[in-house]
């Protein structure tokens, strides 16, 4: 494992890393979290009764915009050639609540954790901001990382379980 941070500099300065020396691969991400939320509010999420549209497809977009943009949100972020974005969203009465994965795949120098967290995030913030309205307890929570691949690292699966 490495033990420092590849974002600072010898005198502990932020930069962005220069990657310009490593090699081109495939990389992909995929990244989870929830929004809890009241069963009545599911209920009408389901039943395409919230009054400002469909919420998964509204979230569903705002992910893969934020795929796209995270390093215009992220400071130290590369901009990157992003080759796919896929966000799932699904309800889940067990939770109750929203499930959200996202993946992102690129070929490039640096891989795409952030985009695929950004993506995740994005989209939980925006069943959050579409039942407000109707439900002020939602709760984003266990926003994570669960794999990544390629690189100098190689591949990552994470060990928690996918609905702790």
């Amino acid at each position: 494992m490495n033990e420092t941070l590849t974002h600072l500099d010898e005198e502990g300065r932020a930069h962005m890393v220069d990657v310009g020396e490593k090699a081109d691969t495939t990389r992909w991400a995929v990244a989870e979290g929830e929004v809890r939320l009241q069963m009545h509010t599911l209920e009408l999420i389901r039943d395409g009764l919230m009054k400002k549209g469909d919420v998964l497809t509204v979230a569903q977009i705002a992910g893969i915009q934020a795929a796209k943009r995270t390093a215009e949100l992220i400071p130290l972020c590369h901009p990157l050639p992003i080759h796919q974005v896929r966000v799932e969203l699904s309800l889940d009465e067990t939770l109750p609540g929203v499930r959200i994965v996202a993946e992102v795949r690129t070929f490039g120098k640096t891989g795409v954790e952030m985009e695929a967290l950004t993506a995740v995030s994005v989209a939980a913030l925006t069943v959050y901001d579409m039942v407000k309205a109707v439900e002020k307890t939602g709760q984003i929570q266990n926003i994570r990382l669960v794999e990544k691949h390629g690189g100098r690292s190689g591949d990552v699966v994470l060990n928690w379980s996918r609905h702790d």
